[in-house]
């Protein structure tokens, strides 16, 4: 095991391939969650997310899985979940989108396959990223009100919920 020195919050020794990849990282890593053969958490500075990404697809054999959003106290935090084969591991890097702009730098003009994964982020969570080269919406239909976020922590079934569009006539209805 070969230890790297990552600056700031890391508490966990960096061990075998996948501290190979996060110690490439350099300081761009402010905090390591895990690191073991096979599975590595790490959180990355936000303002050196495209650059990151930018490291991440000149390792060989890396490629983005995909990411995902989670509501947290501070703002959204936005995983980046990279696969590295042959070696068989998964990196997850997590940057977060602070509150209350909830803004990160997209990182889609650089992993073309991260801009769905970030438009869906930004309809469902209100995820914000900055220089996405095409922000409409994927999912959520053009009339769902502006503001309102379906998986995050606050959003209320009841209350949030828009009206349902009028139900089409029936067959019947519709025959001149």
């Amino acid at each position: 095991m070969s230890e790297v020195a990552i600056p700031r919050e890391v508490q966990v020794p960096l061990e075998g391939f996948v501290g190979e990849v996060l110690g490439a990282l350099g300081d761009a890593v402010i905090g390591v969650e895990r690191c073991d053969e096979r599975r590595g958490f790490a959180r990355i500075d936000p303002q050196r997310t495209v650059e990151v990404a930018r490291r991440m697809l000149a390792m060989a054999g890396t490629r983005l899985a995909t990411a995902t959003g989670i509501d947290v106290r501070d703002g959204i935090d936005v995983l980046y979940h990279w696969c590295i084969e042959p070696q068989g591991v998964v990196v997850t890097l997590k940057v977060l989108a602070a509150g209350p702009e909830m803004t990160v730098d997209s990182i889609a003009p650089v992993v073309p396959a991260a801009n769905w994964i970030e438009r869906e982020m930004h309809d469902l969570l209100g995820a914000n990223f900055r220089g996405h080269p095409d922000m409409r919406r994927l999912i959520l239909d053009d009339s769902w009100p502006e503001g309102v976020y379906p998986l995050r922590k606050d959003f209320d079934q009841v209350r949030d919920r828009p009206p349902l569009p009028p139900a089409p006539p029936a067959p019947e209805e519709a025959l001149p």
